[in-house]
């Protein structure tokens, strides 16, 4: 007897790696995402990768899917963030009250990051065939022997035996599956990822960089960070990215409409930067205006993942179950390890059984709550947000029945 698919709802990184985990093992699946394709929209800033998000993505690779994903990741040296003064365009000295002393290497005393939509590619290769385009999930039933997906049109998937929800902080499957205990908090401060030729950053020199400029703007600070990796300077085919942000009320985007990207995008990074020392000006004089986009910062309960009733057929990875700051790099490396434990666990069991969902979610609480924790305290620190009694949340597709 066929053994029924998984249901994997949305493609992004955590669910095309545990798509793929679940390929290496033969045990059939079924990608359902919103979009039409996987350039639909922004693929978003650069990702940081930490020795337990690298550790998770080559143990579902395996030695050579791992080393292609490897030599496609950019290495920078450095053993943490080296500070300019925006205004001054001044290198900081290491005793400077600016200059981090978070760890950023990873491997070989290299920083390894890649962008989003190269690791979206490099994990769907292959895979294509399994991901339904145009599905936008908005909840899911669970039948006698099974589980079926809930289209926006009323349609419902075949009958999967689990469903795994990874399609991000707006996740239908999470808050049916929570009953709304997962909540994911607008924390009110905003962002622009833009990016730029490598011509652009020849005069900051190799390393990840941070600029804080916190005398501009009478609301507030604006932050960036960089990545300068030497191996591709000379190429000019490639273009850095650089992460923009703002304390709460600093970056507002017109008609508050974060949707928006390209060139109203690129000016507002300029006039947010237009004190800003020579040395910095290319980054936003020579950006690719047609990559800007806008960004909120979220984050789930700093308490922690939530407790609720589990459902053996139903779970969740990635920013479905905790959502994080941009800070650190958290986010990223704790969905992947989801994907590679669920993966796991079910390769072990050679497909769904039950009691699986409920071990995954014992081990995944632990480890996703610290991150968690660790994710919003730097972004208190960094960014100056705050979760308390008056912070909106946001809202899901997921419309529970009457």
């Amino acid at each position: 007897m066929a053994q029924k698919p998984i249901l994997i709802s949305g493609a992004g990184i955590a669910s095309l790696l545990f798509a793929r985990s679940l390929h290496r093992a033969h045990i059939p699946f079924i990608v359902f995402e919103r979009d039409a394709s996987i350039i639909f929209r922004a693929q978003g800033y650069r990702l940081r990768l930490s020795p337990e998000g690298l550790d998770a993505i080559e143990s579902v690779l395996g030695p050579e899917g791992f080393k292609k994903f490897y030599d496609k990741c950019g290495k920078t040296g450095g053993a943490g963030f080296a500070a300019i003064d925006p205004l001054t365009g001044e290198t900081l000295g290491v005793e400077h009250s600016s200059v981090s002393t978070e760890p950023l290497t990873s491997r070989e005393g290299k920083v390894v990051g890649i962008s989003r939509g190269d690791m979206r590619s490099l994990f769907l290769e292959g895979l294509e065939d399994r991901v339904r385009w145009s599905h936008h999930v908005t909840g899911y039933e669970v039948t006698r022997e099974g589980v079926r997906l809930i289209f926006r049109d009323g349609s419902k998937s075949e009958e999967g035996s689990l469903l795994v929800g990874g399609e991000g902080v707006k996740s239908a499957v999470a808050q049916q599956l929570s009953q709304g205990k997962i909540k994911v908090f607008d924390l009110g401060s905003r962002g622009i990822h833009g990016q730029a030729p490598t011509t652009a950053f020849k005069g900051l020199g190799e390393g990840v960089f941070r600029m804080m400029d916190e005398k501009s703007h009478p609301n507030g600070k604006v932050f960036l960070i960089t990545n300068v990796r030497p191996s591709e300077m000379n190429d000019p085919n490639v273009e850095f990215g650089w992460t923009l942000g703002g304390s709460p009320g600093v970056i507002k985007p017109p008609n508050d409409d974060y949707t928006i990207i390209g060139k109203p995008v690129a000016d507002m990074a300029r006039s947010l930067t237009a004190n800003w020392h020579e040395r910095l000006k290319p980054l936003f004089d020579r950006m690719n205006e047609s990559e800007a986009a806008f960004w909120k910062i979220t984050c789930s309960n700093p308490e922690g993942v939530p407790e609720w009733p589990n459902e053996p057929r139903v779970t969740l990875i990635g920013d479905a179950v905790h959502a994080m700051t941009p800070a650190g790099g958290n986010g990223a490396n704790t969905a992947v390890r989801d994907s590679a434990l669920l993966g796991r666990l079910l390769a072990e069991a050679g497909g769904f059984k039950e009691g699986l969902t409920e071990a995954y979610e014992k081990e995944m609480r632990v480890y996703g709550s610290e991150a968690v924790k660790t994710s919003y305290g730097q972004a208190r620190a960094v960014f100056g947000v705050n979760i308390d009694e008056n912070s909106e949340t946001l809202k899901g597709d997921y419309t529970a029945p009457n």
